[in-house]
């Protein structure tokens, strides 16, 4: 292709754009009305950033923000149109920052009778936004930006249209589209966004050293756009992000977990580690996974990169599995089982203690001369340290912290049972002490396989279904997941006349071992004899009554 060619097929490319992905996509009632009350009030409005991106892109979007011209214009413009709207819309007005959040429950207002048959007949492309039980439209004026080197937080004036896309994060967020009437659908795209749209690329509109280290979230936004999208971050832009990494320090812990809340959630979260790994973003941010990178040799002996195996649990973990016949993933089971029933992607949390399931190995990594590489324990010492982690990065203290530690200490459990003879008594234990719980660990220990080896693989898989045909089985009969030792240690001290002491806890084992062994039913009175028998071989004897 020559130069020529390429520059007409480049224009050809921005004026389609400009003809059908811009004008007709955004041709809905509720725009039209915002550009009709904004000409009413003598106001420019555009709507601008992600909701004109994702309109291009084809992706879903609900929340709108909508560009003013002009001092106070957009608190004018939120108002002016909650009142033409009436009962189905509540407006909360931010004075300190010049912003208004615009609430429509529904399109419910009397003025939509007053739009032409073609503009209704029209307005079919995005009609999400019509048919949405909430909409939210955020108004915010044209302004001016400049920030200090300590601060993210900008100094912020009144600025003209140019000012304020010259402020945006990326290219494809700095597109506009004017909603005044005689001007509708005219696109603004100062920064080539289409473009990088087009190519799939994340780039900064100005030089991305300054947009870094102004705003250092950006950063993270940068990677997060870039593994939602599947886009490429551009050269100079990947650079400037290790340059500026340092600069994270200054973002509070709650910014950040925000963004990596929502890069966890997408469909295949290892594109953004991987960029948070090369960025050097991640030491700064998650030390403890960063930890895991690298491979160590010795006597022509190496482990696996722990870093990358994780991913690919994250990965695994977060699929789309049988949803619209999306990837079915961790390989098929045995031929003669049925097959397991369609998942959908995990939950937060459950993502969590696959990205963490593995922290315990850098400090438990020893090399023994006969099995070579060796993480002993390490699921116990990860276990401790998921909860400092979650208390520095901000995440919640609570259930949830003590799910990701519960499934993070038993995630070798599964595996362990899947690697030798499946007995009840073994799936037992592992049932009473995963709890509720059992269903996630098994899905969190499936992703876990990982095997290039495509028999061991196969294996782990069978007696994976083994395992669970028999938690099936066992819940069944004997209701497990909400197990109690029916013995309690205030049972034992009445028994005995004890105090509290070291025997009570070996009681309550020994008869906690025969229940799960099936040496005794699960029911109060075996376990009462058992327990007195048990007593009696040490010399305990139960109390008189009086």
């Amino acid at each position: 292709m020559t130069i020529k060619d390429a520059i007409k097929e480049y224009d050809d490319f921005r004026q389609r754009t400009r003809q059908t992905e811009s004008l007709q996509a955004i041709d809905n009632k509720l725009l039209h009305r915002i550009g009709e009350k904004a000409d009413e009030l003598g106001l420019e409005c555009y709507v601008v950033g992600g909701y004109v991106r994702d309109i291009i892109l084809e992706r879903p979007s609900k929340d709108i923000d909508v560009l003013v011209v002009g001092e106070g214009g957009g608190i004018r413009l939120s108002q002016a149109l909650a009142k033409d709207l009436g009962r189905g819309a509540n407006v909360s007005i931010f004075r300190n920052f010049g912003t208004a959040q615009l609430k429509v429950n529904k399109w419910t207002s009397k003025q939509v009778d007053k739009l032409s048959e073609k503009e209704t007949e029209n307005s079919s492309t995005n009609n999400q936004l019509t048919n949405s039980s909430t909409i939210e439209i955020e108004f915010v004026g044209a302004r001016r930006e400049s920030y200090q080197r300590d601060s993210r937080k900008p100094i912020v004036e009144d600025g003209t249209l140019d000012d304020d896309l010259h402020r945006r994060d990326f290219t494809i967020n700095a597109l506009a589209v004017c909603l005044n009437k005689d001007r509708y659908g005219e696109l603004i795209d100062l920064f080539d966004g289409l473009l990088d749209l087009e190519d799939g690329i994340i780039a900064t509109p100005l030089d991305p050293d300054i947009t870094f280290s102004d705003d250092p979230l950006r950063m993270l936004r940068c990677i997060r756009f870039a593994t939602q999208l599947r886009f490429k971050i551009e050269d100079e832009t990947a650079e400037a992000l290790k340059r500026n990494a340092e600069r994270i320090k200054i973002i509070s812990q709650e910014r950040i977990i925000d963004e990596l809340n929502k890069i966890m959630m997408t469909s295949a979260p290892s594109i953004g580690f991987i960029e948070l790994s090369r960025s050097g973003l991640l030491p700064i941010i998650l030390p403890e996974v960063a930890a895991l990178e690298g491979v160590e040799t010795r006597n022509g002996r190496a482990h696996k990169d722990n870093f990358y195996h994780t991913l690919e649990v994250l990965d695994n973990i977060s699929k789309e599995q049988g949803a619209g016949g999306k990837e079915q993933e961790i390989t098929s089971c045995p031929s003669n089982s049925p097959a397991p029933s369609p998942l959908p992607p995990a939950p937060l949390f459950l993502r969590w203690a696959a990205l963490l399931h593995d922290i315990g190995k850098p400090r438990s990594k020893k090399w023994d001369n006969v099995a070579g590489w060796t993480f002993h324990n390490h699921n116990y010492i990860g276990q401790k340290m998921v909860a400092p982690l979650f208390r520095r990065m901000k995440l919640p203290m609570d259930e949830r912290m003590a799910y990701v530690e519960k499934l993070v200490g038993l995630h070798m459990r599964p595996i362990a049972i899947a690697d030798d003879v499946v007995t009840d008594s073994a799936v037992r234990r592992l049932l009473f002490e995963a709890g509720e719980n059992i269903d996630d660990l098994m899905r969190l220990c499936e992703a876990d396989i990982t095997s290039k080896n495509r028999e061991k693989k196969r294996r782990f898989l069978e007696n994976f279904q083994l395992v669970r045909e028999k938690l099936i089985d066992l819940q069944a009969r004997d209701n497990y997941r909400t197990w109690h030792n029916p013995i309690t240690g205030e049972e034992i001290m009445e028994t005995f006349g004890l105090k509290p002491c070291r025997e009570i806890g070996i009681l309550k084992q020994a008869v906690k071992d025969a229940i799960w062994d099936s040496v005794i039913p699960n029911d109060h009175d075996a376990a009462f004899r058992f327990m007195l028998e048990k007593a009696a071989e040490t010399g305990l004897k139960p109390i008189a009554k009086t």
